[in-house]
């Protein structure tokens, strides 16, 4: 997954790299028809008019996803573990595992804070609440080279602020912005030296790894949920972030994957740093910027992306469920799916509620078309972590195509 791998990217990148290098030898298509092939008009990208989704099949859909949550929650109130699944994952022990505990577990309780207000959700969700009110205040870095914890204060501080906007008792809103604080100071902690965030990096004053575009974007968005509630991050940190994002946006509106400085743009045309490669990033990408008030991020960036991943999504289709990263068409991976899915919700809701349904039917028909027969979604197997945040991730996207919508985000 995008938000929780700890492999060593280097390595799936220079394979992926290899991969695609053959074909282009053996099939012989030469660079000119590659980047042929990825220009497309607006018309040309906008996708054909979705066949309603009834609210009786979104609501069962939904359903299905809620139950596999409450079926498969720990008896400590989080989801996930460190179980293989079929993966190729080989992560610190333990740090790691806490990490993802931690995130994926924020994902879950966001998700049924979203669509599950039962009496058999509300005992979940409060058992979340403790878990991660007791664990995420001790999580760090998982190892001399790995920062997955990163994750884990994004999503908390997202799940918190959620938390804390929903809540009527004084005292657990006084947890909550502890605990946002708390998470708030982590990402100054690991702050990349060259801003920004990556869940990768040496060093142990400030960590010595690259800015990363979706790392960058997911956090953005979650810190800007807890900026309109008056919680605010270090200026200068977020600053430089908002910044590094910004210049990782191509002219073409796709995202580079990782930059070290305005200079580090040798790899800008290799296929993942594409459209086609960058589907999913995009969408957080414009979520992010749009968010924190970068004016090329307009209504028709947003709807031109919308368009581009539903037409083209089968970039990103053809690497789900493949176990190993990058190795699929356009180095995709198979963790960037429900991610994008997900931050294409998000997208959809900044556009006037009359374009809403267009893209409201779209999604949900790519999700609902996907849902595994036990009610989740996954798009890769990371150890036993993928199901609980495939459904999250869904959950959420789903949550935001019944009706048109306008969120803080």
């Amino acid at each position: 997954m995008v938000l929780l791998m700890s492999k060593d990217d280097n390595v799936y990148m220079f394979r992926a790299t290899v991969y695609v290098t053959l074909l282009v030898v053996f099939v012989g298509v030469g660079h000119g028809q590659v980047v042929a092939a990825e220009q497309h008009s607006a018309s040309q990208l906008r996708p054909p008019p979705p066949a309603p989704i009834s609210n009786v099949v979104l609501a069962r859909s939904i359903e299905r996803g809620v139950d596999y949550l409450l079926e498969n929650q720990r008896t400590d109130g989080a989801w996930g573990a460190a179980a293989w699944t079929g993966g190729v994952d080989n992560d610190p022990v333990p740090g790691a595992f806490y990490a993802f505990d931690i995130a994926v577990t924020a994902m879950c309780l966001e998700a049924l804070l979203e669509v599950g207000d039962t009496e058999q959700v509300r005992p979940a969700r409060q058992r979340a609440v403790e878990f991660l009110l007791s664990k995420s205040r001790d999580v760090r870095r998982a190892g001399p080279n790995d920062l997955p914890h990163v994750w884990s204060h994004c999503y908390c501080i997202q799940t918190f602020s959620k938390m804390h906007r929903l809540s009527n008792n004084d005292a657990d809103r006084q947890r909550f912005a502890v605990a946002i604080q708390r998470h708030m100071d982590g990402l100054k902690r690991w702050e990349s030296i060259h801003g920004g965030w990556f869940y990768y990096g040496s060093g142990m004053h400030r960590p010595v790894n690259p800015s990363c575009s979706f790392v960058n974007a997911a956090v953005l968005v979650s810190v800007h949920r807890a900026k309109q509630l008056g919680f605010e991050a270090d200026q200068a940190t977020l600053k430089r972030a908002i910044e590094s994002t910004a210049r990782q946006r191509k002219p073409d509106g796709s995202f580079l994957y990782t930059m070290r400085s305005p200079l580090d743009k040798q790899h800008a045309a290799w296929p993942i740093n594409r459209p086609s490669g960058s589907l999913g990033r995009s969408q957080a990408g414009n979520i992010a910027l749009r968010l924190w008030g970068d004016p090329r991020i307009t209504d028709d960036v947003m709807r031109q992306w919308l368009d581009r991943l539903i037409t083209r999504h089968g970039w990103l289709d053809l690497g789900r469920k493949k176990p190993i990263p990058h190795e699929s068409f356009a180095q995709v991976s198979g963790y960037f799916y429900y991610f994008g899915m997900y931050y294409a919700g998000l997208c959809l809701t900044q556009l006037p509620p009359s374009e809403q349904p267009f893209y409201q039917h779209h999604l949900a028909h790519l999700l609902i078309d996907r849902q595994e027969k036990d009610g989740s979604w996954f798009d890769y197997p990371l150890y036993s972590y993928h199901k609980p945040y495939g459904t999250a991730f869904s959950l959420l996207t789903l949550a935001n195509c019944g009706q048109s919508v306008v969120r803080d985000h």
